[in-house]
Parts: C-alpha cells; structure tokens; sequence
C-alpha cells in the first residue's frame, strides 16, 4: 500500500476516534465498548506501527478538543495506551507471517491489546500518583481488564471481519495473494 493511500486510512481512523465515542455514548454504550480502540487497532493493522501509533496519539488529542472526551486529564494515560494498540497491532502485523491472514490478525491483537492495557494501567497509576490519589492493582484490574471485556471481545469480532471484508473487497490489497485468490 502507497504511503499516501496509508495516510488517509490513518486520518480518517484518527476522524473515527471522535465520531465513534461520540455515537456510542449517546446510545450509553461509551464506557462498555470502548470505541476509541477500534480504529486505532484498525489503523495498525492496516498501515503499520507508525501510522497506527500517530493514530493512537492524534486520535485521542482530536476528540478532546472537539467534544471534551476524553478530557485533558484523561488524556495523560489514554494517548500513551491508544499509542501502544496501534503500534503493537502494526508490529504484530509486520512481524507474523503464518501463511492464514485471520490467524495473523488475531496474533497482532491479542498482545496489542494486552500492551495496550498495561501501558494504559501504568500512565493510570503514574498520574494518580503525581496527583497524590491512590491507585492500586485492584482498580487497574476493574477498570481495564473487567470494564473493557465486553470492548475486547467486540473487537476480536469486529477487527479481523472489517479487514477481512476490506481485503475481500479490494480496498485493501491481500496479505497474501494466493489467499486473496481462493476467496
């Protein structure tokens, strides 16, 4: 994929990380499904780390001034946990190769997801820390690995159908040609 075609796939991922959140709060879904994730996760796998690491970094920035979610404070550990999605997410994609583009998917998701909530948990308890409130390991547990799971498993269902749909379309070229080809 051209540069130029991976650049609009990452502004208009890093658009969906205000148009989602505000579209899924709305219908109070917001804090269950963690929308923000989605496109960020999709930009990495899709583009690559660094595109998908600036996504997870403007995304977050750009819906702050647009709609106050997340707020400034918020934003402290949400930009560095977004960033690790969309890196981890594009190095698992460039880095796994099986040979099955589903299996690749679900190998660059898994750890990019799992990086992605440390990171979140430490940025969490460094700021809760220079702001002179606790934090312990049990909030970090309730608030993302509990309160995320319904966003989890949505976007180990959703992630890998979209791309596979975008390939299958041809919007995106196959992973592997030969795959693309029996489809």
């Amino acid at each position: 994929m051209s540069s130029v075609k991976k650049a609009c796939i990452c502004s208009f991922c890093a658009a969906l990380c205000y148009v989602l959140p505000v579209a899924f709060h709305a219908m109070g879904l917001g804090m269950v499904f963690s929308p923000m994730h989605l496109p960020v996760l999709l930009c990495g796998l899709l583009c690559g780390w660094p595109y998908g690491a600036f996504c997870g970094i403007a995304g977050p920035v750009i819906s702050c001034v647009l709609s106050g979610m997340p707020s400034p404070a918020q934003l402290v550990y949400m930009a560095p946990e977004l960033c690790a999605y969309g890196l981890a997410a594009g190095l698992g994609m460039g880095l796994i190769r099986t040979g099955k583009t589903g299996i690749d998917l679900y190998l660059s998701l898994l750890p990019a997801m799992l990086l992605g909530r440390v990171v979140g948990g430490v940025a969490q308890a460094l700021f809760y820390l220079s702001t002179a409130r606790s934090y312990s390991a049990a909030l970090w547990v309730s608030s993302y690995v509990v309160g995320t799971l319904p966003g989890a498993v949505f976007q180990l269902i959703v992630l890998p159908a979209l791309t596979l749909g975008l390939t299958r379309a041809r919007l995106i070229p196959a992973r592997y040609p030969k795959e693309g080809a029996s489809t």
